[in-house]
């Protein structure tokens, strides 16, 4: 009995003991993570364990549409080609490609399929955004829902240079997508990609964000004037997805699929999309006045390094946009920005490449004002500078179209081609008040070539307008070349920007 009393006491002596060990460890721990706090900083947020897409696959799936595009075997034949990343990435039918040479193809009526894509459902009314490259050169568009009803589209505006179209369908009652903060996206963060792929109807796909503001226009050869801030994923996109969405864990819309990097046209790891931010602010302008209100700041810029910091004696800094050159007339100049200036943060975003600063830039309109934070001799200065767009002017424009050049043009006939011994030309006719009166030309006045291409009808005549007013060069001018109707050759510059 002595022996058992004996063993307990020990016993309990050994426990105090051990619990007063450990409360003293606790607290010199606690205070030695205290001291440490500044050298190892822990995060007390838990990190999210929900991997269940569900949710937002199910919010998504009847908010995604397949587009079909038709049109007649004379509008599919393209002549001879040159390189577009979308249609090797997409497939034919998906790429901007124009001919270099327009030749002549037996005029067929019937409407032929000339591709597949996917859109997005932004509103009950019927609105849907995709991507320009899937309806450009459709003559029908034709949306099918997720219950497989179909509907003819009609475009509302497109905008090549973000390769985004807001199309219209006549249905009511429609479920449409919610619009989540493409800002707001953390790389590692989990997306879905929802479209059509390969023309399987309602495909969810997972992955990760990889990157955002990602420049991909050297990589894939885009064009100069495209977008160039893009949120990059892994998930898994293929030919049909384009124009299809992005969402978040919660199923909102963070992005518009729309290019893949690929050397075979298919998935190969890496997918693009454009941020909503942008997408938002498209859809927006395309409503509302037709055509995208394009803000420009005025500069040609390099992302600054440690070997051009060191060239330029800028101690200041490493990171930000190292300004080659400032044009006139430009808010850049207006708001004092000098060549040799580091711009590193626009609205208080930080800008350290061009990704970055077109991610800004897409959001804006002219008129706008912005705080530029810029570093000069070393030292950090802010500057207010007020939005242009790239005629130079703060105001916004509507959308024109070729009737702007005030007249009709009525393709000649073949005495009229051997009386002045040319091949091809177009005559104008109903002159009235526009650009063409404004720049001189007159009624029967025989066009033959417009910027150094040649023209034998109306539909070459607007060809080439629209081509101007979607380029990049704020110079938007029609050299056109001719004939008056006593033969005498003639040549006018028509200014077509306001």
């Amino acid at each position: 009995m002595k022996t058992t009393g004996k063993l307990f006491l020990a016993l309990f002596a050994a426990a105090v003991l051990g619990s007063t060990l450990t409360v003293v460890a606790n607290n010199y721990y606690t205070q030695q993570n205290n001291i440490d706090k500044n050298f190892i900083r822990t995060s007390g947020r838990v990190p999210s364990s929900n991997t269940d897409f569900t949710v937002a696959a199910e919010n998504t799936i009847n908010c995604v549409v397949s587009i079909k595009t038709f049109a007649t075997a004379r509008q599919q034949y393209q002549g001879n080609r040159y390189f577009d990343p979308f249609e090797f990435f997409f497939g034919p039918g998906y790429g901007n490609n124009t001919p270099r040479r327009q030749q002549q193809q037996p005029k067929e009526e019937k409407l032929q399929p000339l591709g597949l894509g996917s859109g997005v459902i932004i509103s009950s009314d019927g609105y849907i955004v995709t991507n320009n490259h899937v309806i450009k050169g459709g003559e029908k568009l034709e949306v099918t829902l997720n219950n497989n009803e179909k509907y003819v589209a009609k475009v509302i505006g497109s905008d090549e240079n973000t390769d985004l179209a807001l199309l219209k369908i006549d249905a009511k009652n429609l479920n449409a997508i919610t619009f989540g903060s493409s800002d707001d996206l953390k790389v590692g963060e989990w997306v879905l990609a929802v479209g059509n792929p390969f023309g399987f109807t309602s495909t969810v796909t997972a992955g990760i964000v990889s990157a955002k503001a990602r420049n991909i226009g050297e990589a894939t050869s885009q064009r100069a004037n495209s977008i160039d801030s893009f949120i990059q994923t892994d998930a898994a996109v293929n030919q049909g997805n384009s124009g299809g969405a992005l969402v978040n864990i919660n199923g909102e819309l963070v992005g518009i699929n729309t290019a893949i990097y690929s050397q075979t046209g298919n998935y190969a790891g890496y997918s693009f999309a454009i941020p909503s931010s942008t997408v938002s602010k498209v859809v927006k302008d395309l409503k509302e006045y037709g055509s995208v209100q394009r803000a420009v700041l005025g500069i040609s810029y390099q992302p600054l390094n440690a070997e051009l910091a060191k060239e330029k004696n800028i101690t200041a800094t490493t990171e930000g946009l190292y300004v080659a050159s400032v044009s006139d007339r430009s808010a850049a100049m207006q708001a004092g920005i000098q060549e040799g200036d580091v711009i590193t943060k626009i609205n208080d975003a930080t800008v350290k490449s061009s990704g970055q600063i077109m991610e800004q830039m897409n959001k804006l309109r002219p008129g706008d004002k912005v705080k530029i934070t810029y570093i000069r001799d070393n030292k950090t200065h802010t500057a207010t500078a007020t939005l242009r767009n790239d005629q130079g002017s703060t105001k916004l424009t509507k959308s024109s179209s070729v009737s702007s050049l005030g007249c009709g043009f009525l393709a000649i006939d073949d005495e009229k081609k051997k009386e002045l011994q040319i091949k091809n030309g177009v005559e104008v006719v109903g002159l009235k008040a526009g650009k063409f009166r404004n720049a001189g030309i007159k009624e029967g006045f025989i066009i033959t070539e417009i910027n150094n291409t040649p023209v034998s009808s109306r539909d070459d005549v607007e060809n080439i307008y629209n081509s101007i007013m979607s380029s990049s060069d704020k110079r938007k001018v029609m050299i056109v070349f001719g004939y008056h109707p006593d033969g005498t050759e003639d040549v006018y510059a028509v200014k077509l920007a306001d």
